[in-house]
């Protein structure tokens, strides 16, 4: 391994970043497991790209399938972006009807934030403080863990985001009302400076944030803020998204908001890099108009087949709905294992999106979580942790998990609870 990651480094640079402390060289996968080249197996309780389970056979047949045909960009006409779009706006609610294919959810958010702007005149975004929506240069900004060049634009309000464990204002009964004078307060901010208010981005399930939970209507306030100063709401569904979180296909259909523009990434095309933003077809002509944007490999044949076979899959094989059986179960499982470990401050999560946060004498457990982390890979699990304090164990695994494979995860997080405690 030291060889591979001495290769690795001279490559492709030495911050190029590696999940564990002794990281895993994958070779093969196969719905929830992953094999290192040694031939070890391991339940993947993490990647969300694999939607619908690593090299699931009819995204695979898809891809090869139309790669045989055709694939080239749209500017020639093809039916299959066309196909895939009609199928996947069919999803969505509150005239979102439009959709512009790219290749990352960066790329997607980037798109939105430029949409925003032309929509609205105004140049002014509002984020939280603690999140993380891709890595080109605007969206960048956008980012808490790491200050961008120069510090952050006069553009950008960062608001303090919602949390279970110290939740903004002080109390949880409070904390929708909290946020939203933080949202406020940077509406009032961003006019006075000029700038205005493009948009308020966020992610709906709040995810890098630790996703807390959140009760339905919590962005009522805010949004109603945003909208009154004329600005756009946009929904990164990268995570939440495609039925993830059992109760609904959307995170904003969850909290129960309508956004203006919708982002989509990683999961759409089962590890395929497609990606989309949807919205109403009067935003998607103003940014058209104002940007003549044009996307080289977005929405080509190949990349469209391939998320539209992911579609295919979630609705054939009921995967919302196992999501939200098994989800729960493991919710379940965790509330248990809770009971028996002190360090387990709370269990929270939605579907096939949850985790559990730890502390210990009354501060969060980062140093714990990591060593936890390191800990169920080196028996087999592979998760990882974040939030504010990186003290949350996140479980985010394809699709497909069964009852069964949550039976494994909790019963290996017990052991490795009580060796590492």
């Amino acid at each position: 391994m030291t060889s591979d990651l001495e290769r690795r480094a001279r490559l492709l640079g030495p911050h190029m970043t590696t999940f564990y402390r002794e990281p895993v060289h994958v070779v093969r996968g196969q719905g929830v497991w992953l094999w290192d080249k040694d031939g070890r197996q391991y339940l993947d309780c993490y990647n969300n790209v694999p939607h619908v389970g690593h090299c699931h056979p009819r995204v695979v047949e898809a891809i090869c399938r139309q790669a045989g045909a055709l694939n080239t960009h749209t500017r020639y006409v093809h039916d299959m972006i066309l196909d895939y779009g009609e199928a996947l706006t069919a999803k969505f609610g509150h005239d979102l009807d439009s959709l512009v294919m790219v290749c990352s959810g960066s790329e997607a958010n980037d798109v939105a934030l430029r949409m925003a702007q032309a929509m609205t005149g105004k140049t002014g975004v509002i984020g939280t403080d603690n999140t993380y929506h891709g890595n080109t240069a605007a969206v960048s900004q956008l980012n808490s863990s790491k200050v961008p060049v120069g510090g952050y634009q006069d553009h950008v309000r960062q608001v303090p985001a919602p949390d279970n464990m110290a939740p903004v204002g002080g109390s949880l009964e409070g904390q929708a009302e909290a946020f939203a004078r933080g949202v406020e307060k940077a509406v009032a901010e961003l006019d006075a400076s000029g700038h205005g208010v493009s948009a308020l981005i966020v992610c709906p399930y709040f995810a890098n944030e630790g996703f807390p939970t959140l009760e339905r209507g919590f962005l009522d306030r805010a949004i109603a803020a945003v909208r009154k100063a004329g600005g756009l709401i946009i929904a990164d569904e990268v995570q939440p998204g495609f039925g993830r979180i059992g109760s609904h296909w959307w995170g904003h259909e969850r909290l129960g908001f309508a956004p203006d523009i919708v982002t989509l990434g990683k999961p759409m095309g089962n590890g395929h890099p497609v990606a989309a933003v949807v919205t109403r077809p009067e935003i998607l002509t103003c940014f058209q108009e104002a940007f003549r944007y044009f996307n080289t490999f977005g929405g080509n044949p190949v990349s469209a087949a391939a998320a539209m076979a992911v579609l295919q899959v979630i609705e054939d094989e009921a995967l919302v709905e196992n999501a939200c059986d098994v989800g729960a179960y493991a919710v379940g499982l965790l509330q248990e294992l809770q009971a028996r470990h002190d360090v387990i401050a709370d269990v929270r999560g939605a579907g096939l999106f949850f985790g559990a946060e730890l502390w210990r004498d009354g501060t969060p457990a980062t140093g714990l979580c990591a060593a936890m982390v390191d800990e169920m890979r080196d028996r087999g699990v592979l998760l990882h942790s974040v939030g504010r304090h990186s003290n949350t164990l996140k479980v985010r695994p394809p699709c497909v998990f069964s009852r069964e494979n949550a039976d494994q995860l909790v019963d290996v997080m017990d052991a490795a609870l009580g060796a590492v405690t």
